[in-house]
């Protein structure tokens, strides 16, 4: 019996001390950025030369990245399919076509898990404008594709482990 108690007490002890510890501090500082910052890095960006890009959260030890985009002008891209990452677009102002889903003609690896083609068969051509969402999930093929003054989003990609 005075084993038991022991045991139990060890087993409480041990118990407390791990619920002590808590959760997991922050991997990094949180970012906020309002509606009229959001802006101001899109008009700097568009304001450059050809398709830019600014990194609001960069992907470098972290599971995801978040980045403003802007393009000028974006035709015959490949089409690709990330492995390990999903994408997350949000149309800020202008328009695009996407070609979604399908099947890569010819797949080309460029990075582990990255996938490039020329073409793929069998995918649904949508375009994309202000204000619509468009979610991506691992293993979709997809292209995107600007031919008129411009074109914005914010790119929330997903990764399925921390990036070096």
């Amino acid at each position: 019996m005075k084993n038991l108690i022991s045991i139990a007490f060890c087993v409480a002890v041990l118990t407390a001390a791990v619920n002590a510890q808590g959760p997991n501090p922050p991997s990094r500082s949180y970012v906020v950025k309002s509606k009229q910052q959001v802006s101001d890095i899109t008009k700097e960006i568009a304001a450059k030369d050809g398709n830019q890009q600014f990194d609001v959260f960069a992907q470098s030890g972290a599971e995801m990245r978040v980045a403003v985009f802007h393009d000028d002008l974006r035709e015959n891209d490949l089409h690709e399919v990330h492995d390990g990452s999903d994408d997350v677009y949000y149309v800020l102002d202008g328009e695009a076509t996407m070609m979604l889903g399908g099947t890569l003609v010819g797949p080309n690896q460029t990075a582990p898990g990255e996938w490039r083609s020329k073409s793929a068969t069998g995918g649904t051509k949508v375009v994309i404008k202000k204000g619509d969402l468009i979610v991506v999930p691992r293993g979709t093929p997809h292209q995107r594709t600007v031919t008129g003054k411009g074109f914005s989003m914010i790119l929330i990609k997903v990764f399925e482990t921390k990036q070096p």
